[in-house]
């Protein structure tokens, strides 16, 4: 499933790059023809060989990948959480969603295109591709709930059958015209570029989309590992790649009106339907790849407080990775379907891809310059000199794929512009709101107090959370005043979000003992698992906390907002602050905690 998006490039890459030529009103000569696969090869080698698969996969947090796991790490490494670090988090992420709509739409799109060349149908079809694509992602949403158990074990078989097939067919056009093997000769990209510099500057942009999913290896190296990856990459991933678009090439050279579709025109006739149902297959797990991508990416923005409470639905027993997020899930289906309606095909689709994939790559680049400087402890200029090739090649993609922009490419950077803003007004209203509350009662303050005069109590044990442990919590103070007791034993619980992706059980629970009846437990999660508060206190069980779980009750403060003028952020921002807080899912379902035995009591603040 890793490979599932780079995988599938070949059904549209290599078309809209050789189309560059085509609409140039240049003859398909060879020179050309090899200049563009030379291209797509060095691609391959210097974007995703040399950068993720024989670098940035040596900086993994704790065994994970990805742009937040990477500026985690930077962070950690820094000793410092800085607004650049933040930025370049948030940044990733938001350009990750404009992805992560885009890669099921074109892959879905351009399986299904197949179907135009098949003899049978031709003509008829054309009405229908876009309806059987929306019919294809729908039912790919609809059942996203139900997880990938029932299914997933037939993801690595389809897989591999399909980089046999695409090498394969790759291989047979090869041997009919075995010049094309050149290609790997890099005088052929650069004869390319410049004989014809502007031709070369925009089909760039095209050539891009042989590398797009690259940034998927990276942050699935914690689900599968490292050296799976680089094995599969060097072994059978990257040779079926390069079969493949210099099989295309060949046929292209053979036969230049094929350049309409090279990948299916190169199967025989009496195979193409089966082709186009394997494409299909391929097209969904990459689609699903992305999805869960985006599942994954959205609770760790949520675990680092770049968004609000979202739910969580855990869909499988044994993985527990495997989760499904209902509103990312209904806004991703939403966008994709909305792409595929206004885009109608594969070719138009590629006019928009690639900014958004191109912008993380980039950041990530960033993100690894700091890794070798901080953590392989060599010198600023070593990092500099190591990552600069990279950023400059990325670079030059960037500025082509930025020709895009009025053709659609705008699509993905409103997609991420609106996940950035989304993302800052929440961290920057929590920031206000942390701020606001930072007069409430000091918790040593308040320990004084009951211990002068100490109130009626009750019995039973009760739990308070809050995300600041210094500080009274204010459902405490609140059931003070208003019902006038204390529990005969109070728990003040703390939530936390470590740099890393998992902590072990063994540290999740810090425990303090306060006073002989009240005591302060700070559980810190990873920004990759669940914040499940009952779990944690059964953790500190063994600690010393004591506290029977049928006899607990779980208070936890709801804040009613209100915009008031004259705040730290404008007044629409106020309003989508109090919007997404309003919005966020219940901290009883969120944190694991039983609804039947949760008190929220609320209280009134203008932010």
């Amino acid at each position: 499933m890793v490979f599932g998006d780079i995988g599938t490039s070949p059904l549209y890459a290599f078309k809209e790059s050789i189309s560059h030529v085509v609409r140039s009103g240049a003859a398909l000569n060879t020179g050309d023809v090899l200049g563009v696969i030379s291209l797509m090869f060095w691609a391959l080698m210097i974007v995703v060989t040399f950068k993720y698969v024989a670098l940035l996969m040596r900086f993994d947090n704790k065994g994970e990948g990805g742009v937040l796991a990477l500026a985690a790490l930077a962070q950690r490494l820094l000793g410092t959480r800085t607004a650049f670090f933040v930025g370049m988090s948030v940044l990733g992420a938001a350009l990750f969603y404009g992805d992560a709509m885009l890669t099921p739409a074109i892959s879905v799109l351009s399986a299904i295109e197949g179907l135009t060349i098949l003899p049978s149908l031709q003509g008829h079809i054309d009405p229908f591709i876009v309806p059987i694509a929306l019919g294809v992602l729908f039912a790919l949403f609809l059942v996203q709930n139900k997880g990938t158990a029932l299914v997933g074990a037939w993801f690595g078989p389809i897989c591999i059958l399909w980089f046999l097939v695409i090498g394969a067919l790759g291989a047979l056009e090869i041997v009919r015209a075995p010049a094309v093997l050149a290609a790997v000769n890099p005088l052929y990209a650069i004869t390319l570029i410049a004989g014809h510099p502007i031709l070369a500057f925009v089909l760039l942009g095209s050539v891009f989309l042989t590398v797009t999913g690259a940034e998927a290896l990276y942050a699935d190296m914690g689900h599968f590992g490292r050296t799976p990856i680089s094995a599969a990459w060097t072994f059978l991933v990257l040779p079926a790649l390069t079969l493949n678009y210099m099989g295309q090439g060949a046929l292209v050279l053979q036969h230049p009106a094929a350049a309409e579709n090279p990948f299916f025109l190169m199967a025989p006739p009496i195979m193409q339907p089966a082709l186009v149902a394997l494409a299909t297959a391929a097209t969904i797990i990459a689609s699903q790849a992305v999805i869960s991508g985006a599942f994954s990416l959205t609770q760790q923005a949520i675990q680092l407080g770049f968004l609000p409470r979202l739910r969580i639905v855990q869909t499988s027993a044994e993985h527990i990775g495997q989760i499904f997020m209902p509103q990312v899930n209904l806004l991703l289906l939403i966008g994709v379907l909305l792409l595929v309606v206004i885009f109608k095909s594969s070719s138009a689709l590629a006019s928009a891809y690639g900014i958004s994939v191109i912008g993380a790559m980039i950041t990530s680049s960033v993100l690894a310059l700091v890794a070798i400087w901080k953590m392989w402890k060599k010198p600023l200029w070593f990092a500099i000199a190591v990552m600069s090739p990279f950023i400059l090649v990325e670079g030059i993609f960037l500025a082509s794929n930025m020709l895009k922009l009025f053709s659609g490419g705008f699509v993905p950077l409103l997609i991420a512009s609106a996940l950035v803003i989304t993302m800052w007004t929440w961290m920057k209203g929590s920031q206000l709101l942390k701020q606001a509350t930072r007069g409430d009662e000091p918790l040593t303050s308040f320990l004084h107090l009951i211990a002068r005069n100490p109130p009626h109590r009750v019995r039973g044990t009760a739990v308070f959370l809050t995300s600041e442990p210094d500080v009274t919590p204010t459902a405490m103070l609140h059931n003070l005043k208003h019902n006038q007791v204390l529990h005969d034993r109070i728990i003040i619980a703390c939530v936390r979000t470590a740099s890393e992706p998992r902590v072990p059980d063994d540290r999740i629970a810090m425990v303090e003992h306060l006073t002989p009846d009240i005591d302060r437990v700070t559980l810190t999660f990873g920004f990759m698992q669940d914040p499940n508060v009952s779990r944690g206190l059964t953790l500190a069980r063994v600690k010393g906390v004591q506290f029977d779980p049928l006899k607990t009750s779980f208070f936890v403060s709801r804040r009613v907002l209100s915009p008031r003028s004259g705040g730290g952020m404008p007044r629409w921002q106020d309003l989508l602050y109090i919007w997404l807080a309003r919005n966020a899912t219940n901290a009883s379902v969120f944190f694991h905690i039983p609804a039947a035995r949760t008190v929220e009591l609320g209280a009134q603040l203008s932010i």
